[in-house]
């Protein structure tokens, strides 16, 4: 049977357009993910973590080198001070100054809270890998915290090892940062919504400096991050995310 022309032609047209709109996905999501990263960055943070009986505030540090290393001090309250997690590729530490030790996080406890927060220590290591883990699609436009967003789907890929079954992330179109983002799990049920807002300059990019992390089967609790200082693109070496500085990192 002869295909007509024109048919081949249509054919050809939107094979086209759904390899580019797919590649355009993934543009879309990496540039989202640089913007809050640079190849480096040094960040100062609150964190306050919302539950239906108390709430909890915490400051802390926060120096990465993308994508594979992170450490993270606890400046405040008191009796938190001076607790540091230290990523390094899959691997995540704590160092906890009461009792002068550094633990290793087996993988048996990945996926338990960090901190009391709505992170888990699995968070921290696979919130690196969107970018290259998921195949991502436009799978439309929508207009989301005032500005005009891309909405993309991000499915895992068969080898790729994450916890999620898909995402779904708003990306605003004129300056590529991400507003939202739904987790779905494995059965294609909502766990939890990341939203981005106060939107503003800092260190010298207009970025989310509110976010909060809101788990669906519990209502009234989130985590809140506001970033209260970031630079990017500072000068960090591999062997600044070590555990012997952990010891003394201030």
């Amino acid at each position: 049977m002869k295909l007509n022309f024109k048919k081949y032609l249509i054919l050809c047209v939107l094979i086209f357009t759904g390899t580019l709109l797919a590649q355009d996905a993934k543009e879309i999501i990496k540039k989202a993910d640089e913007l809050m990263k640079g190849k480096s960055s040094y960040a100062e943070v609150t964190m306050t973590i919302i539950k239906t009986d108390w709430t909890r505030t915490m400051s802390m540090k926060i120096w990465a080198l993308e994508p594979d290393y992170a450490l993270i001090y606890i400046t405040k309250p008191a009796r938190d001070k001076g607790t540091v997690t230290l990523k390094r590729k899959n691997e995540v530490w704590n160092w906890i100054p009461t009792v002068q030790k550094v633990i290793k996080i087996p993988p048996s406890m990945m996926l338990q809270s960090w901190m009391g927060s709505d992170f888990t220590n699995d968070d921290l290591v696979k919130e690196s890998s969107v970018v290259n883990d998921y195949v991502h699609n436009v799978i439309g436009e929508e207009k989301y915290g005032g500005y005009d967003c891309y909405k993309i789907e991000s499915i895992p890929k068969p080898e790729a090892g994450v916890v999620w079954g898909k995402l779904i992330t708003w990306v605003a179109k004129e300056k590529f940062f991400q507003l939202k983002t739904e987790f779905y799990d494995e059965d294609g049920f909502l766990v939890k919504t990341y939203l981005g807002s106060n939107i503003k300059k800092m260190g010298g990019r207009t970025i989310p400096t509110h976010w909060e992390m809101i788990p669906v089967d519990r209502p009234g609790e989130k985590t809140v991050f506001d970033y209260n200082k970031i630079e990017f693109n500072i000068n960090l070496k591999e062997s600044f995310f070590s555990e012997q500085n952990m010891k003394r990192i201030r």
